[in-house]
């Protein structure tokens, strides 16, 4: 079953290195005018999520959450994290490696739309 978010092995590779420099970590994909193509890196319980976020599942063992008004128009993709070269928000834990995330995205079919479990918001 396709999963509503995956990274790939350079966002994986990247995740690995910033969970060992800094714990436990947590990504947030917000709707603002600033960061809506890029998830933000937090270490875990830094940012607080609140009842407009929805968790999507995880990234590299770490909690991925998108605010509400953003996953009501993402929820039939597939959000795929990967790493460009770049820097991100200053906000976000890579964005001193000189990379940042970014969310590509890719449309589910209709089978993975009827296989994915359903979000509890």
């Amino acid at each position: 079953m396709a999963g509503r978010v995956v990274a790939t092995p350079a966002a994986e590779a990247l995740i690995e290195r910033l969970r060992a420099q800094h714990g436990p970590l947590m990504f947030h994909q917000s709707g603002g005018c600033c960061d809506g193509s890029a998830p933000m890196c937090y270490p875990l319980g830094e940012f607080r999520t609140g009842a407009q976020d929805i968790r999507l599942g995880d990234i590299g063992g770490c909690p991925f959450f998108i605010g509400a008004a953003q996953f009501a128009y993402w929820q039939h993709t597939q959000l795929i994290i990967d790493v460009v070269r770049g820097r991100g928000s200053g906000f976000s834990l890579e964005a001193p490696e000189g990379l940042r995330f970014l969310t590509r995205s890719r449309l589910f079919t209709d089978a993975e739309m009827e296989a994915l479990a359903p979000i509890a918001e």
